[in-house]
């Protein structure tokens, strides 16, 4: 089963950057080599788990999701929702959002859905941002809860 985990958000902005913390730790236990910073790339080398950092969801992701089983979206949250750590099943989708370069996972699957007439199951893993400065390290409260989503993470992916 061939799984994507897609991680998006500002690697300079502090806690922003979450997800490209999470994909490089699920990635070193997965024994792959992985680059220092995001501009030396975090690709799809077509292995059993691939890795893809963006800093924002555009509509192109949508021909790479086609070619997956299964797919996990990490980003970051301000608060907007209650947990600390959300997890959801996502469903493709279309919204339209109040933002021209906004694009949500569900927006994406359905995309991938309507253009390639595939989409993988998919989940989405949010991490509450506490700090979004100029840094490209996390905040205390974040890097805890990064950890505890490179567990969640784990668990799905050994789950199939």
């Amino acid at each position: 089963m061939s799984t994507l985990i897609i991680g998006y958000g500002n690697f300079d902005r502090e806690d922003d950057g979450v997800a490209w913390h999470v994909l490089t730790a699920l990635a070193q236990r997965l024994g792959y080599d992985t680059p220092d910073a995001p501009e030396e790339g975090l690709e799809p080398e077509g292995k059993p788990v691939d890795f893809l950092f963006r800093l924002q969801l555009t509509p192109e992701i949508a021909e790479t999701l086609a070619e997956y089983d299964r797919a996990c979206f990490v980003d970051a949250h301000t608060g907007a929702v209650p947990e600390d750590l959300h997890v959801e099943t996502l469903s493709a989708q279309f919204q339209v959002s109040p933002f021209t370069h906004h694009m949500t996972p569900e927006t994406s699957l359905s995309i991938a859905e309507t253009l390639y007439g595939k989409r993988p199951d998919a989940i989405l893993v949010s991490v509450r941002g506490y700090g979004f400065g100029f840094s490209r390290s996390l905040s205390p409260e974040t890097a805890a809860l990064a950890e505890q989503a490179v567990e969640v993470i784990w668990k799905w992916l050994k789950e199939k």
